[in-house]
């Protein structure tokens, strides 16, 4: 068994330590940073001013604990779009995600534009059942309009017992009526990896998101897929990760070290370069070097941007689909005292030849399309990363290049047959069609980071 890499969620470490400078450096003061200093303490006078205001003058008597709450979410709001406070029971549902298995409806949403936008469904869960997708926009939970509502409001709203009934107001197109869908919690098993053999002759790899179940599921999936002497059949493995968040940073690296044998996986800079951090391949190769192809579309994200840039720099795998959401950034995992948790954006991350995704993506090696239905078209459009408000720039091109990007698309094709890029990926493997970025030339790799 590989040696496996862990101890990370999502990009970070808990439990971080956070120092306090008061303005000395050696014995000496220094002006600037004590007069920053004080002008800060200022400032949180006047929070507390209008925090006693508040909860002296205002016209209902107001939630202590839901005005603070809403301070804090304001404050981190106005940093990034991906640093956010979880209260303990947002805290405690997140781990259950992490792990696996969470009750709900199987759904990640995001507030952009103050619209509460689906990002993606899990598979085989209420929100896929019910057809539920990428671009949807929830305008009401259970007739209660959603304008006005933080996000972790609106998620708590969606939440409950499971075998409950909620209804979700759905609008798709501006050009047409707005559509009640009615769901019932469950507990959500997520089975995030998938493997099956597609013919006799190639390995399908299909993960969802990654958890703390991903890496196991992949050696355990693609040991059931070799055994009995199949794996000398196999042409060549493809690699799912089309509308894959992300997850789990550790994950993303140990999936990574199953299909290289040394090198650099992923690096992370943050504001610290003491905290600076190279993560490097391990010997082994879960495929024996054998062909990959990898599918990506601009509902990948995070640390499936991870993985793909990865086998992309070390000309592992073709990169085959549609450009990446670019979402380039670490979130630490901060527990608070008893109360929740505090994700905040510590670092970029940087592929191993360098590169920053963060509001760019990943461009495929072969840029393959797929056919969205003509009713579907609008709702597919995905702006990725560097439309949603207060976005990190991305340190290698001008900031104005970041609001400049095409539209993204997540759309796969229920029926395999009409699925664009799978089959694209097959006929390469077979031999049926050729490229000149299949196979990629393991050479060029040196040559890249030179």
């Amino acid at each position: 068994m590989r040696r496996k890499f862990s101890g990370f969620l999502c990009g970070a470490a808990a439990g971080t330590l956070v120092t306090v400078a008061f303005g000395f450096s050696n014995g000496v003061f220094i002006p600037d940073a004590r007069a920053a200093s004080a002008e800060t303490y200022r400032q949180l006078a006047i929070f507390g001013d209008v925090f006693e205001r508040v909860r002296e003058r205002y016209v209902e008597e107001p939630d202590d604990n839901k005005l603070i709450e809403g301070a804090i979410n304001g404050m981190l709001s106005s940093l990034d779009p991906h640093s956010r406070y979880a209260n303990a029971q947002d805290y405690e549902d997140s781990e259950s995600q992490f792990k696996g298995e969470f009750g709900g409806l199987g759904v990640e949403v995001t507030m952009e534009n103050d619209e509460l936008k689906i990002v993606s469904s899990i598979d085989d869960t209420p929100a896929s059942r019910a057809g539920l997708r990428a671009n949807d926009v929830i305008t009401a939970i259970n007739n209660e309009p959603v304008q006005g509502l933080t996000l972790s409001q609106a998620v708590e709203k969606m939440r409950g017992p499971v075998d409950t009934p909620i209804t979700l107001t759905i609008l798709r197109d501006k050009t047409i009526p707005k559509e009640d869908v009615r769901l019932v919690r469950e507990v959500i098993k997520v089975q995030s990896v998938r493997v099956q053999l597609k013919g006799d002759d190639i390995g399908y790899i299909r993960i969802s998101q990654f958890t703390q179940q991903t890496f196991p599921g992949l050696e355990k999936g693609i040991a059931a897929l070799n055994a009995g002497g199949k794996e000398d059949k196999l042409k060549g493995y493809i690699l799912d990760l089309r509308s894959n968040p992300g997850g789990l940073l550790d994950q993303a690296i140990n999936v990574t070290d199953s299909f290289i044998d040394r090198g650099e996986i992923v690096s992370t800079r943050g504001r610290n370069s003491q905290e600076d951090r190279s993560y490097f391949a391990t010997s082994g190769d879960l495929v024996n070097g054998k062909p990959m192809i990898v599918l990506i579309n601009g509902g990948s994200a995070s640390a499936s941007e991870i993985v793909a840039g990865a086998l992309q720099d070390h000309r592992r795998a073709t990169v085959l689909g549609t450009r990446s959401f670019g979402k380039g950034t670490v979130q630490g995992i901060i527990p608070l005292s008893g109360n929740g948790a505090l994700f905040l954006t510590t670092s970029r991350y940087f592929t191993p030849s360098g590169r920053s995704i963060q509001a760019k993506g990943i461009d495929p090696d072969i840029r393959v399309d797929e056919k969205v239905p003509k009713e579907l078209e609008v709702r597919d459009q995905i702006s990725g990363e560097s439309s949603l408000k207060g976005h990190l720039s991305n340190p290698q091109q001008d900031a104005a290049k970041d609001a400049g990007q095409e539209t993204l698309s997540a759309y796969i094709p229920a029926d395999e047959k009409d699925d664009t890029q799978l089959n694209a990926a097959m006929r390469l493997l077979r031999g049926e069609e050729t490229n000149d970025f299949f196979p990629p030339d393991p050479k060029t790799y040196t040559q890249l980071t030179k």
